[in-house]
């Protein structure tokens, strides 16, 4: 697949939230960029996207998930009345329970409005709150929004039995604020220490003191991901933030994300993101 035409694209401000609406053109070419999105497909005969080379056609009231870095573009849609939600990565990542949602529901792009009505109907009541909070111009629009929000994820994680068995974390496991805490020690240690010698889930378990098995049924109650695969989700996240520097090494970056070899980065980079980091690299950089 040709990747030249994609783009890369940040916030024009330093915020937390955004909102727009009223798109005149029916196309936008692929892209990516580091803060997530919600779209409310408005009204219209043709509503076709497309999320990470899968393709979409949607209809009036469905909603569409874009999370964070993910590749997509809008191939044809009445876009006038659709309403576009932007969100901060940055934002997302304070509070453990929106990363838990965010990882959980990572594959879960639609919402239909048909298959989901009750769901997609308090969804779409929250949205329209955000929109007239948010082109009131109050000065407290932007804390008001982000509140609604994490209202909106939480909605969203209340309706998880409502979808495929690949995206459920499994049984909900009862866990203590105590744990809930060593838990996000836990997390952000490994996010600030990805070349640390031992990262083993035993290391980690022992870090937050409890037993490895405990450690384990709870790291997937409250991320949806065993380890393993949140490790590896993480260390891309640091991946992918590095490969904007030209002058890194494509086994500098692997090294500097955790990765034990460049065979092994390649591989899961591949698997993840749906092409090698050389690839990825190439959207990232002027052309």
């Amino acid at each position: 697949m040709d990747y030249s035409q994609y783009e890369n694209y940040g916030f024009d401000r330093v915020s937390a939230f955004n909102l727009s609406t009223g798109y005149e053109k029916r196309s936008y070419q692929a892209h990516w960029h580091s803060y997530g999105e919600i779209l409310l497909v408005g009204p219209g005969k043709t509503n076709i996207f497309m999320v990470n080379q899968k393709t979409y056609e949607l209809v009036e009231g469905d909603f569409l998930l874009i999370w964070p870095t993910e590749m997509h573009a809008i191939i044809d849609a009445d876009r006038k009345e659709s309403l576009v939600i932007q969100y901060s990565n940055a934002f997302m990542n304070t509070l453990f329970d929106l990363q838990r949602i965010m990882h959980f529901y990572r594959n879960l792009h639609v919402l239909c409005i048909k298959a989901h009505p009750e769901l997609v109907g308090r969804l779409r009541s929250i949205a329209e709150k955000m929109k007239t909070i948010f082109f009131s111009s109050g000065a407290d629009r932007e804390l008001r929004c982000c509140m609604l929000l994490m209202e909106f994820m939480l909605t969203l994680d209340e309706h998880r039995e409502e979808f495929a068995p690949e995206i459920r974390s499994g049984d909900p496991y009862s866990y203590t604020d105590t744990v809930m805490r060593r838990m996000l020690m836990v997390t952000d240690y490994i996010k600030n220490n990805l070349t640390a010698d031992d990262l083993s889930q035993g290391a980690m378990a022992e870090m937050a003191g409890i037993s490895k098995d405990y450690f384990s049924r709870i790291f997937r109650s409250v991320t949806g991901l065993n380890y393993s695969k949140w490790l590896n989700l993480i260390r891309l996240e640091k991946a992918a933030e590095l490969l904007a520097d030209k002058d890194m090494t494509l086994t500098e970056i692997a090294m500097l994300s955790g990765f034990q070899s460049i065979s092994s980065f390649n591989r899961v980079f591949h698997t993840e993101k749906g092409m090698s980091p050389g690839e990825y690299r190439a959207l990232l950089l002027p052309r």
